[in-house]
């Protein structure tokens, strides 16, 4: 993690360990969330169709199963937008304790849902509420876990490993998912794992919601957030603010995303559904595919943050983005030999495609975004993208799939949302050089406000 110490007054060089705890603290909370989320689509790509959406037409339930998927994602910018707004009003340290807390407590009563054979229909509306509050819990997290991380002048240097730390945070929840998965999933039967054995991992989360408060609880709120406060800066609608003067960046930070969000639940959540109902190929080797694609990730997640630092944030992310473009097409007709270990290398090097991206992001977008907005701004881009990339893209999929009968066409629309995040990769204005920590309002770039605010609007402030 970074250690150079910023010669900037106002900021303290002995808080290095507390700038440290603060990142530790971002990941892990970041894990944890992930873990509830990830562990969600993966159990609905295997149980849910069949558990709370009997049908006899499979690809019907899939459908229904991945929708239930969807709304957790279209519920994100919602959580986006009034976590956004208590981030940047009463600072980043509280408001990530209450998405902690909404997150893991939707994750655990997911666990006791009755199904259908229970209790009906009332099972899938008893899932769907609560997918949502885990889309509203995750939709609040990032924002305030980027900035909880990089908001220190230890790291001005180094933001972009800073940020990718948090974004570490991802493949290492999902791990553990698939982890805590496959350990269950050998304990016993197929009957008994559709009867009890999916269960578990989500009780489990109540386990970690105990670490991850132990754990934020203790950590400092960010100097940049304290020196907002003390120089009374705090915007009074700081969403109002990031919508109105930063608007174009949004629009931008959701586009980036487009082409690695989607990609990245086909390589994991989708494939389980494909590689089992299309490839036919076992459960259990799926899953230590995916295993083995996590432990890569957490080496190159940080890894391409460092390079994002070295050669520059938006080359860094153009590269990946072009990358992704590039490996469309090969990666299906990897995946369709049918041969375990050309499928396993392949589901690794999805993800080291994917994380070319994913490492600079989170230091990308928050450079976008001044502080008194930041984690407003900064969140309700990147979840926009929740809408038009990674909710979808298993329902488009399995659609595609089902349509045409062919992976080409899910590789056509996987060169498609790889060109749009290309493109606009290129047209967000790399800001890693501008002063990150200034609580100065930054004036937005020429013609960006026009539309819904005068050129010289100021936040509007407490």
């Amino acid at each position: 993690m970074a250690s150079a110490a910023d010669s900037r007054p106002g900021l303290d060089p002995g808080q290095a360990k507390h700038a440290r705890r603060a990142v530790i603290a971002a990941t892990i909370g970041t894990m944890i969330e992930w873990y509830d989320f990830y562990l969600y689509g993966l159990v609905a790509a295997l149980v849910f169709g069949k558990l709370y959406f009997p049908s006899h037409d499979p690809f019907a339930a899939t459908l229904l199963s991945f929708s239930t998927f969807f709304l957790g994602f279209v519920a994100r910018p919602f959580g986006a937008a009034i976590f956004g707004h208590f981030g940047d009003r009463i600072g980043r340290k509280a408001t990530l304790v209450v998405t902690l807390l909404l997150m893991g407590v939707s994750t655990v009563f997911i666990g006791l849902i009755p199904t259908y054979a229970s209790i009906g229909i009332w099972g899938a509306v008893a899932l769907t509420i609560l997918r949502i509050l885990q889309g509203v819990g995750v939709g609040g997290e990032w924002g305030g876990a980027i900035a909880v991380a990089t908001e220190w002048g230890q790291f001005n240097k180094r933001r972009g490993l800073a940020g990718s730390w948090p974004q570490f945070g991802s493949p290492l929840g999902m791990l553990l998912a698939v982890l805590v998965l496959t350990v269950v999933t050998h304990a016993g039967s197929t009957e008994w794992f559709e009867a009890v054995g999916w269960r578990i991992p989500f009780l489990l989360s109540a386990v970690l919601i105990a670490v991850g408060l132990y754990i934020r609880l203790g950590v400092l709120e960010t100097p940049v957030f304290e020196e907002l406060k003390a120089k009374k800066q705090i915007a009074k609608a700081p969403v109002l603010d990031a919508v109105r003067l930063y608007w174009k960046d949004i629009l931008l930070t959701c586009l980036i995303r487009t082409g690695q969000q989607a990609p990245f639940v086909l390589f994991t959540t989708y494939l389980l559904s494909y590689g089992t109902g299309v490839l036919k190929l076992e459960r259990s080797f799926l899953f230590n595919c995916v295993l083995a694609a996590a432990a890569t990730s957490l080496i190159t997640t940080p890894l391409f943050g460092y390079l994002s630092d070295r050669i520059g944030r938006k080359r860094m992310y153009l590269i990946g983005a072009f990358t992704m473009l590039v490996f469309a097409f090969p990666y299906y007709w990897l995946i369709n030999s049918a041969i375990p270990a050309v499928i396993a290398l392949t589901v690794i090097a999805s993800l080291v495609v994917h994380d070319m991206q994913y490492g600079p992001q989170a230091a990308f977008i928050a450079e976008s975004f001044p502080p008194s907005v930041r984690y407003s701004g900064a969140s309700i881009g990147y979840q926009l993208a929740s809408l038009t990339s990674g909710g979808p893209a298993p329902i488009i999929a399995t659609w595609l799939m089902h349509t045409y009968g062919t992976s080409t066409a899910i590789s056509c629309y996987l060169a498609i949302i790889a060109a749009i995040s290309l493109i606009s990769a290129a047209l967000l204005k790399d800001r890693s050089q501008e002063d990150y920590i200034s609580v100065a309002p930054r004036a937005p770039d020429p013609g960006a406000g026009q539309s819904l605010a005068a050129p010289s609007a100021k936040p509007t402030l407490s």
